[in-house]
């Protein structure tokens, strides 16, 4: 029997100390190892290829604006030079609203900080974005 694949809409972020409300999007959650090139002396026309160094892209997270300013003032500080970082992990959850995989991020920071674009003509919610540079991501 083939199960059905989770919904992208079904997530939770958990930041370890900040309790925000829910977030409408999450990416880049993943991992990259870089490949390193080396060719042999007597090999002229063959490379061959090395895992060199693991990275991890920065996660982004979009939400919807409230009074809550506990992540624009984790960044704040950050600015101001009182970096604080942060483990967390961002939760896919089933039709059930249960948990059925987690990614865990370590040792994140905000690097970013973008507040809502205004427009007079429309009617679109006011959305922050914070991206969230981290060390490590694993899946649990």
């Amino acid at each position: 029997m083939a199960q059905d694949p989770y919904k992208g809409f079904r997530f939770r972020v958990e930041i370890q100390g900040i309790q925000q409300a829910g977030f409408m999007e999450c990416s880049s959650v993943g991992s990259h190892l870089e490949v390193v090139e080396y060719r042999e002396g007597a090999d002229i026309i063959n490379v061959r290829k090395f895992p060199g160094k693991a990275s991890y892209p920065d996660i982004t997270l979009k939400w919807g604006m409230t009074d809550n300013q506990e992540l624009y003032n984790w960044h704040k500080q950050a600015v101001q030079g009182n970096l604080t970082r942060q483990s967390g992990s961002v939760v896919q959850l089933d039709d059930s609203g249960n948990e059925a995989t987690r990614w865990n991020f370590f040792n994140a920071w905000p690097s970013k900080w973008d507040g809502p674009a205004y427009n007079a003509k429309g009617n679109d919610l006011s959305i922050n974005t914070l991206t969230l540079s981290c060390e490590r991501l694993e899946l649990a």
